[in-house]
């Protein structure tokens, strides 16, 4: 299996100079050039930050909402005392104290956590095991909310969270490679756009210093980041 990996792997750097930079526009162009492998490859953009992971008040994290979905089947647990109305909007597991225990339990399958306001207070429970997994239920980026078949829909729509880790890396996802090309410039565009407002006030360096366009098998295509530099700096 690693040896049609890199055969593939080599196949498709051959349809880009991986040390040159690009546009959004060429860089998903050449992507959707390039050898796919047997299932649908989830395409992410990731970026390199100038802040300082150590600062607390430099943390970068937010959501986007993708105006072509995800292209991903995603897995929505609702802490909540109200279950069967969670449920009946689309939820694919909901409860509160019952939930908390298959947490603790070991149970994961799920891929987005929603709290009601007054449901937080019991999910702190478990945050030492979802907030590692960045799945703990947060304010800011949406996932603690009272209007839960809204919040539902917009995670099921394509919402996505994405959050910094302690290197100052942070990959957002865009679609899947079975999306049109075109399709994927416009997530792409909004997902850079929603990195760009999330840099935290107190930074007044260079926010961008690198981003790079791929999928799940497929070799890292630079993007240019001197667009993205421009609008963090004015941000």
């Amino acid at each position: 299996m690693a040896k049609k990996q890199s055969k593939r792997y080599r196949a498709a750097a051959k349809q880009a100079d991986l040390e040159a930079t690009y546009t959004v526009a060429q860089a998903a162009e050449l992507l959707s050039k390039m050898p796919a492998s047997k299932f649908n490859e989830t395409v992410e953009v990731s970026a390199n930050l100038g802040v300082d992971p150590k600062q607390s008040d430099q943390m970068v994290r937010g959501t986007v909402a993708l105006p072509n979905g995800s292209g991903k089947n995603v897995r929505v647990v609702v802490f909540t005392e109200n279950a069967q109305a969670a449920l009946d909007a689309g939820a694919e597991f909901a409860g509160l104290n019952d939930i908390i225990d298959k947490i603790n339990g070991g149970w994961m399958d799920f891929d987005v956590a929603i709290s009601t306001t007054s449901a937080m207070a019991s999910v702190r429970k478990v945050a030492r095991v979802l907030g590692p997994r960045g799945l703990m239920p947060n304010p800011k980026s949406g996932t603690v909310s009272d209007d839960i078949p809204k919040t539902i829909k917009e995670v099921k729509a394509g919402r996505v969270e994405f959050k910094m880790d302690k290197t100052a890396n942070v990959s957002i996802i865009v679609g899947k490679r079975s999306f049109a090309a075109a399709d994927l410039v416009t997530n792409i565009e909004a997902a850079l756009s929603s990195l760009v407002k999330a840099q935290p006030e107190s930074f007044k360096g260079k926010f961008i210093k690198s981003l790079t366009l791929s999928s799940t098998m497929s070799p890292g295509i630079k993007l240019d980041i001197k667009p993205y530099t421009a609008a963090a700096t004015a941000a």
